[in-house]
């Protein structure tokens, strides 16, 4: 009987010392599993995302306020003065009796002076 006594003493001191676990685990521990996940997507939010979304809406901004005698730069590195302004196309005038028509998203950007 106190070998068995012994057994069960050494037994349960090795897995205290161990780090075993004596219960279920608790709520926090999963929690916390989860916490560098969600520090990474938070993290990528303000990395990738946010900076993104604030150029887009600066170029929307630069869409929305051509006028006509604006100089601009197309994506195909055209540059002209806006002549008139559709819906979604944009007429360039390119040389004295040349004008082109582009689509509003294809304007890069102003060139100012």
């Amino acid at each position: 009987m106190a070998d068995t006594t012994t057994a069960q003493t050494t037994t349960a001191s090795t897995s205290a010392a161990t780090g075993a676990p004596a219960g279920p685990p608790s709520a926090m521990s999963g929690i916390l599993s989860f916490a560098p996940f969600i520090v990474i997507m938070i993290l990528f939010y303000f990395l990738m995302i946010y900076p993104q979304n604030k150029e887009r809406k600066k170029r929307e901004e630069l869409l929305n306020a051509l006028q006509r005698g604006d100089k601009v730069l197309t994506r195909g590195g055209i540059y002209g003065t806006v002549a008139d302004i559709k819906e979604n196309v944009i007429t360039l005038k390119v040389s004295e009796n040349t004008k082109i028509e582009v689509e509003r998203s294809f304007i890069e950007t102003t060139i100012k002076g």
